[in-house]
């Protein structure tokens, strides 16, 4: 059994598309409607996911780019994911603008075969994004819609190292237990709530500091093309049919982003492709290794 968290905040056409393509009986799912996106969208997609009774919808709270309100959203919905099963193995966490690529039997197998390893992206932040250091060392603050970023500078936790990465993850029932309710975890969540853009860096700084960081497989398994947005940071590029053979070969589980409204082309190759047989991605010996061998599943 897996555990989904989808975090939703426009295009409910397009999320109702992806819900289907990711959607298995034996499966769990948490959605996270952005409070910004209104009473019709929210209606809407309650409509929808009442005809599925393995799912639950968190309580809307505003999930603002940059700050800490996007881990709460994923900490919610990790707990709830937990209460709402004790059988799932692995979490997962979407947007409502992504899709898989391979297929549910394919996922559940490949995670099944790598059972014990957590795949998100974490670099030291200080060796390899200096560049970023002020998100963690400047004072910031959230309130309601608005990010607040202060001249005011701290030190980091101390005895602990900073880790970024990105905000997708594929991690295992111990993780999600470990960040929702060990003690320990909560300096961090202390910390991190009056930091900038704390979601690419919170969970791989509690990971890497904590006894399950041997497991780490330095990967999210997300095919993205991620390009320049400015000075502060780089935005995923739309794909497009375009991308169809790049994407339907990709070894990656999942992708993003798309936009119907751009090109639905794609999504219908993507449909196609993940009903078709797929080459599973077999144990990893070593997991700090990405060389994995293959076998086919239909």
């Amino acid at each position: 059994m897996l555990a989904y968290l989808i975090l939703v905040h426009r295009f409910p056409d397009q999320f109702k598309r992806m819900f289907k393509a990711v959607f298995d009986p034996d499966n769990i799912y948490v959605i996270h409607i952005d409070k910004k996106s209104g009473p019709e969208i929210t209606r809407d997609i309650r409509k929808f996911l009442s005809e599925y009774p393995n799912t639950s919808i968190l309580p809307s709270k505003s999930a603002n780019w940059g700050g800490y309100s996007l881990v709460d959203a994923e900490l919610r919905g990790m707990a709830q994911l937990l209460k709402m099963s004790d059988k799932w193995d692995y979490f997962i966490n979407l947007s409502g603008q992504d899709f898989p690529l391979k297929s549910q039997a394919h996922i559940a197998d490949f995670l099944a075969n790598n059972k014990g390893s957590e795949f998100i992206k974490a670099l030291d932040q200080e060796q390899f994004r200096p560049d970023t250091m002020p998100r963690v060392q400047q004072l910031v603050f959230e309130l309601s819609d608005r990010i607040f970023r202060t001249f005011f500078k701290r030190k980091f936790l101390a005895g602990a190292k900073p880790y970024i990465g990105n905000q997708w993850m594929i991690v295992s029932r111990a993780f999600c237990q470990y960040v929702c309710h060990d003690r320990s975890v909560a300096r961090y969540k202390a910390f991190y709530r009056n930091t900038f853009i704390a979601d690419e860096g919170f969970f791989q700084t509690v990971l890497m500091n904590s006894g399950l960081r041997g497991r780490l497989v330095n990967d999210d398994l997300r095919m993205i093309d991620w390009v320049p947005d400015g000075d502060i940071k780089l935005r995923p590029r739309t794909f497009t049919i375009a991308d169809a053979e790049s994407l339907s070969t990709s070894s990656n589980l999942f992708a993003r982003k798309f936009d119907s409204n751009l090109d639905e082309s794609i999504l219908d190759a993507l449909e196609e492709n993940i009903r078709a047989p797929v080459l599973v991605r077999r144990p990893i010996e070593d997991p700090g290794s990405k060389v994995m061998s293959l076998a086919m599943v239909v």
